[in-house]
Parts: structure tokens; sequence; C-alpha cells
């Protein structure tokens, strides 16, 4: 197990020895790397919002306060070392054990009625805080992108699928404004989740509140938290932060793999719907003649592990009794930046392919007119102007596509004649106009006989997107008013203007 670290380390006289090499190396070593990465600019904020409030309280002279005020201020990433024997390999107390070598003036209460526990649970927060911040900034781009690629392609009709099989005419501005839907909902669910999550655990201690009187709204203020955590055991146990960000990123997940596969599919060979340029292609190292789109099967991929981490968060915290735990204020989060990252890059290649796709309206129109997309669109018509009773007319226009299939006759070219002998078998004998069978199997047509809302008629698509527009802009100037409060409380804390608030 590599030899204990005997040397007395003078943070706890309950345990004598700093911890064994090899819990350093596989644990408390790695975790410091991690939180000295990503955690501790916040765990600094932290500590310069405590100073005014000990000083508040008559347990930091101005002087002392000031001067941990700088030496914080000096602390980096390289200031920093994990040392089993000065300070266990934590970074809590690698800051505390800094500032403390290099002041000149007592300051014996400085941590006095502290915890770790809530220091760690609000450092931790703020890193999830800020990084849904940046991942709603990236959804919003992908947002805008879609929005835009939409606009122009509202009359361009393309085969839309059900059950792996061609059904109705679409346009991929219809499409993608179903894609822009799925954004814009889980842009607003993260709003919500954010709101939910911005409470402060700061003064919570240990896990059964504080005994000094900390003014906890101030120090939720100057955080940039909308109140503070109202119950002390939920801002040290709870991490359902976690889980609430791992599950909507996993809903989105799944909405990105599916629109990608759609991608993936119209690029085939056997679609050749769109295609990308060629500084976002790859190629075959054995087969020339092709061009390849490894971005979407990526994109596809990725999104693969936002499930697994959300999971893996979601185990982390079962079974787990509901107080302070390494387990899972540390462990069952471990792969939250891993998380993040993945949902980033994602949304990142995805608004790349957006923005660059290009569909081929020759191809998409072809295939549209090659397909006997008709054929709801003529058994209504059987029933609205010859008065067939509905069912009976699905059973006629499905004879009568068997019939022109069986017979090689494309839709462009269904005879009249050959409907009104199957309304005849079925004892209805009409005269159906050849503009009723013509504008049925026309593929732009079946773009604009749809009129409900939400249909795929192109006023009807811009429509959509003109709502979708000002809900997009809704909700970023929201993300954006949340993301200048906290530049706006971290630039406070960070700079000089706590000091001279004090002074004042």
């Amino acid at each position: 197990m590599g030899e204990a670290n005997r040397s007395g380390t003078g943070l706890s006289g309950r345990v004598r020895s700093g911890p064994a090499d090899l819990l350093h190396e596989e644990v408390l070593g790695p975790q410091f790397a991690y939180e000295v990465r990503y955690l501790l600019p916040h765990y600094i904020r932290i500590e310069q919002v405590l100073i005014p409030e000990y000083q508040r309280m008559g347990l930091l002279s101005d002087e002392a306060a000031a001067q941990i005020r700088t030496r914080l201020r000096e602390i980096t990433p390289e200031s920093l070392t994990a040392d089993p024997s000065a300070n266990f390999s934590d970074i809590a107390f690698a800051i505390e054990r800094y500032v403390e070598e290099r002041l000149t003036v007592p300051a014996p209460a400085w941590h006095v009625d502290r915890s770790r526990n809530d220091l760690q649970a609000c450092a931790q927060l703020l890193l999830g805080r800020d990084s849904l911040l940046e991942i709603a900034a990236e959804m919003a781009e992908l947002s805008r992108t879609l929005l835009d690629k939409a606009a122009g392609y509202t009359d361009s009709p393309m085969p839309g699928y059900t059950h792996f099989q061609s059904a109705q005419v679409i346009s991929p501005g219809f499409y993608l404004a179903a894609f822009l839907g799925h954004l814009l909902r889980s842009l607003r669910r993260l709003l919500r989740v954010f709101d939910e999550i911005n409470l402060c655990p700061l003064g919570a201690g240990a896990m059964a509140g504080q005994e000094l009187p900390w003014d906890r709204e101030r120090m939720a203020d100057l955080l940039g938290f909308a109140a503070p955590q109202p119950h002390a055991l939920t801002a040290v146990a709870s991490r359902e932060w976690v889980l609430l960000i791992g599950g909507e990123l996993s809903l989105l997940g799944a909405a990105l793999s599916r629109f990608a596969t759609d991608f993936i599919h119209w690029g085939g060979s056997d679609c050749r719907f769109i295609s990308l340029p060629d500084e976002l292609s790859g190629i075959s190292s054995a087969m020339p003649q092709k061009k390849n789109y490894p971005i979407l099967e990526r994109i596809r991929g990725k999104t693969a592990h936002l499930s697994g981490y959300a999971t893996d968060f979601l185990l982390g915290q079962r079974n787990t009794p509901y107080s302070n735990l390494v387990e899972v204020s540390k462990e069952a989060g471990a792969n939250l930046m891993p998380l993040l990252g993945a949902a980033r890059s994602s949304l990142r290649l995805f608004t790349a392919v957006a923005g660059s796709v290009q569909f081929h309206e020759a191809r998409m129109r072809e295939a549209c007119e090659r397909e006997f997309f008709g054929g709801f669109t003529l058994a209504n018509q059987l029933t609205l102007a010859y008065a067939i009773p509905y069912r009976k007319a699905q059973v006629i226009a499905g004879r009568f596509i068997a019939r022109l299939v069986e017979e090689g006759i494309p839709p462009d070219r269904a005879p009249s004649p050959l409907l009104e002998e199957l309304c005849q078998e079925y004892g209805y004998p009409v005269a159906v106009s050849d503009e009723v069978v013509r504008r049925a199997f026309d593929a732009i047509a079946s773009l604009r006989v749809k009129g409900s809302a939400g249909s795929v008629h192109p006023d009807r698509v811009r429509e959509l997107l003109a709502v979708q527009a000002g809900e997009l802009q809704e909700l970023q100037e929201a993300w954006g008013g949340r993301r200048q409060h906290l530049i706006d409380r971290y630039a406070h804390v960070d700079s000089s203007a706590l000091d001279k608030e004090e002074e004042g």
C-alpha cells in the first residue's frame, strides 16, 4: 500500500499522520488537480466574501483583512501543491496555509466557525451554474443557426418518412423548425433548472448550520445567488443540481441523436439530399469515390455519453445516506466536466453542420415526384368533392396507387379514367377531374394543400419561425440577464470594490 506519511500535519489532533502514498496518488492528488483546474477561482471568490463577514462580527482586524485579501489575489494554480504532510492534499487547506504563512499580523479567528462541507458544495455549485450558462450560449447559437437556415427552405419539397418509409412531402424549413422547437424547449427547461438550483449553500456549515450570526443573505447576493439555501442539511447533502443538469442534457442528447440520424440518412448515397463542405467531410482510404460525413457520426456518438454520464450521476447518489459524503460530493459528480464537455462539443459540431449544410432542392423534388405521396390528398378529395365515404375513399386511393405501381405508371402521368373505373367498381360512378389527380401528386401542391397551424404549408412554417424567433430572443435575453448579473457580482467581489465597501 505504500508507506504512510508519518509527519504531523498540524491540521488535526485526531489523525496523527498525513495520507498514505496510495491514497494521495489514487484519490487525493487527482482530486486536488481537478479542483485547482476547475474550482480554484470559486474557492478564492468564496474566501473573499467571507472576509467582510468576519470584519462585521469583529473577528478580523482591517489590517488582517486587507492582507488576507491581498494574499488570496496572489494565488494562482501554480501557487498550490498537493502536499500530504502540509495540507492533506486538500485545496481548502492549501489555500489556508498559503495565506497564513504570508500574514504579518495575527488573524486567530480567520476560519473560525467554518466547515469545508458548505465551502465545497458552494464552489461546486458555482462551477455547475457557470457551466450551465456556457451550455445555454451554445444552444442559443445552434438555435439561431437553425432559424436562419430554415427560413431559406420553406418552399422546397422533400420526402418525409414514417416507419422508415417515405410518407408525405415536407420541406427542410418545416423539419428544421421542429429541430429548433426541441432546442427552445430545452433552453426553457434549463432556465428553470438554473433558477431552481440558484440557492447558496454557504453558511450551512458541516450540516446543522453555524454558531456565529453569519449574514447568509448578503453572502448569497455577493456570489450572485438568488437566496441562501434555506435548509442547512440540504445545502451540504444534496447534489440534486447535478442530476437535474445531467438529466436535461441527457434528454437534449437523445433529441440531437435523432436529428443527426436524419442528416446521416439524407447525406447517404441513396438520398444525396444534403452535402457538407469539404472541410467538414471525410474520405475513404480504400474507396476514392466516397465523400463521407463522419462529423455526423461523431455528433451521434458524443450524445450517447450524455445519457451515460447522467446515469452515472444517479447511480453514484442512490442508496447513500442523506448527509455530506465524499461519495456523493466528489465521486458521484466526477464526470460532470466530461458531461459538459461532450454537450458543448455536440452543440458546436451541430452548429457547424447546420450553418454549412446545403440542401439539394432538385434531388429532393425528384425524389418526391417518384413517390405517390398524394394518396392522402386524393382520398380526401374523393370524399370532399365526390361524397365517397372516407374509408371507401382510402381503399380506392390505395387500389389506384397499387395499379399504377404494377403498371409502371409514374405519379405525374396517373390517368383519371383508371381512378373512375375503380370508383365504379366500388359503386360510386363519378367523373374525376384530371386536375384533382394531377394536383394530388404534385410536389409543390402537396406543400401548399396543408393549411392547419403548424403544418408544412410555407406560410404556416414562416409564421411558426417568426414565433420561434421571438421565443429565442426572449430566452436569450433571460439567459443574458442572468449571465450579466453573475459577471457584475463576480467583478464586485474579485476587484477592490469589496474592500472599499467595507472601508465606507
